[in-house]
Parts: structure tokens; C-alpha cells; sequence
């Protein structure tokens, strides 16, 4: 079977809509052009490629702690979507709740963009999110996973690594911070999104320099914690990007369709309740 006729579950991409939801005055980036993606267009997208179900990221660009956006997009998906969102760190149980009864299913650190510093204070937000049974989705780069590592492993949440933990172009995989990833394989408690290529890769795609830390993660956490993504709408992307290739890249990545399953499939519906 074509990977393009397997049940897909889109572990990371966002709704940008700001003809209805107007960006906050204060972000650091406003998308605009091809960057931005309605819900509307974004269920083309699932339905020409047999995307099943989305887990939509709030994203920093925009929209910030905005999350009007996300809520508006799962509510009118119908049950295919469930979401992550930006909160403010001090956020309190209640404010948790009533969003997990809105279809969000855990919250983003992004310290790519804000730094490691901001969240070493936030052992009780996970805490609270592992009482709840939500996740935490963090993006890092290069060795920040060297400041983050303790704080996830006393808080005991369940964590969702965006885009292969972006290693450092040209590093290797021995490089201390991918180190760090490839450890957190044994704690069964994170999972890694096989996405985001163009972030840490030095070529152009299909992003061959990639390749050797992807097949180290797939060795290390299994098909069971690892999980497909588009990063649609593709922010701040170098080149043009498009959903379909990536997808025969995915095929050529993982060839046998039963590990596929797992990835596209199963271990998402596993992890993340769809």
C-alpha cells in the first residue's frame, strides 16, 4: 500500500487565519502570503492526502497566548482535530481544564524562540499537566535540551519533541544535545516528531544531511514514540515546501508499511486519545 493510501495522523501544523482572528500587536513574526492557512484549506490538504485526523500547534508567530484561533479550528473540525496551546506559565488547574474539555490536549514550550531560561521555573505547570493527563510539546535546538533535560525528567508529563529535536546542521549525532534526545528513549514518557527537516538541514530538500538522525531515532524510540508531521503552513521555510513530498520522502524513510502504521497511525491514536 502507497503511503498515500495509508489512515495519517498529522502530528504538528497550524491554522493561521487572520482575517477572522487578527494577530496579537506584540508577536515577533506575522505571517503572511502563502503562510497563511485557514482551517478551510488545511482540510483540503487532509482530504487530498487521506490525513485522518491533525494535532494543530498554537504557534508563536501571530498568535502568541492567543488561542481563539486554535479553539474556533477544533470546534469546526468535526472530531478530527485536537490541539496545543500557549499558555501563560502561571496558568492556573481550572484554566487547564476548561481548555483539555476544549480539545486541547497538552501545552507548547518553544525555546527556540524564547530561550531555556524562561522555563526553569515551571516544574508545577508540568506537574499539573501530568495530573491532567496532558502533554508538553517542546521545540529545541542544537544543546538547549542539555538545560531542559532535569525539568522534564522530575516532572513526570509526558512530552512530545518537535521536529527531531533540531540538532545542529553538520554536528553529527554525536552531538551532546541529540545525546541528550536519543536518552530520553528509555523513560517511555517521550516521543519524538519525525518533521521540521528544513530546520536543521544545511540542504536543500529532500534534506539528505538528515537522514542519519532520523534513522537514530527510529532505532532508538521505535516506531512506538515516534510520530509523523507536515509542519503545514510551513513558517519561515528557505524554499518552497509542499505535503506530498514530504510524504514519499517519509516512504523512502520507512519502507516497511507495518512500521508505517505505527508512526502514521497507531501510535499517535495511542498518544494523543484521537
Amino acid at each position: 500500500m502507497s503511503v498515500f493510501e495509508e489512515d495519517k495522523i498529522d502530528c504538528h501544523c497550524h491554522v493561521l487565519d487572520p482575517a477572522r482572528f487578527p494577530y496579537a500587536p506584540d508577536v515577533a513574526y506575522r505571517p503572511a502570503g502563502q503562510e497563511v492557512g485557514p482551517v478551510e484549506q488545511y482540510l483540503q490538504v487532509m482530504d487530498a492526502y487521506g490525513i485522518r485526523h491533525a494535532l494543530l500547534v498554537a504557534p508563536n508567530s501571530g498568535y502568541n497566548l492567543d488561542n481563539r484561533c486554535l479553539l474556533d479550528a477544533i470546534a469546526r473540525g468535526a472530531g478530527r482535530f485536537k490541539g496545543i496551546a500557549i499558555v501563560p506559565l502561571d496558568i492556573g488547574r481550572d484554566a487547564l481544564v476548561a481548555l483539555r474539555d476544549r480539545g486541547i490536549v497538552g501545552v507548547a514550550f518553544n525555546a527556540t524562540l524564547l530561550g531555556t531560561a524562561c522555563y526553569q521555573g515551571t516544574g508545577p505547570l508540568l506537574r499539573m499537566l501530568e495530573e491532567l493527563g496532558m502533554c508538553l510539546s517542546l521545540q529545541v535546538e542544537h544543546d538547549q535540551l542539555l538545560q531542559l533535560r532535569p525539568l522534564l525528567e522530575d516532572s513526570g508529563v509526558r512530552v512530545l519533541i518537535d521536529h527531531c529535536g533540531r540538532p545542529a546542521a553538520g554536528g553529527g549525532i554525536a552531538q551532546a544535545g541529540f545525546q541528550a534526545l536519543l536518552a530520553l528513549a528509555g523513560s517511555g514518557r517521550v516521543a519524538v516528531k519525525l518533521s521540521g527537516y528544513q530546520k536543521f538541514s544545511a540542504l536543500a530538500a529532500p534534506f539528505a544531511d538528515t537522514r542519519p538522525f532520523i534513522e537514530a531515532l527510529l532505532e532508538r524510540f521505535t516506531p512506538q514514540q515516534c510520530v509523523w508531521a507536515s509542519d503545514w503552513p510551513f513558517l519561515r521555510a528557505p524554499q518552497r515546501l509542499d505535503v506530498g513530498p514530504l510524504l514519499q520522502q517519509f516512504e523512502k524513510l520507512v519502507p516497511r508499511e507495518a512500521d508505517r502504521r505505527k508512526i502514521l497511525w497507531e501510535t499517535p491514536r495511542r498518544l494523543l486519545g484521537f
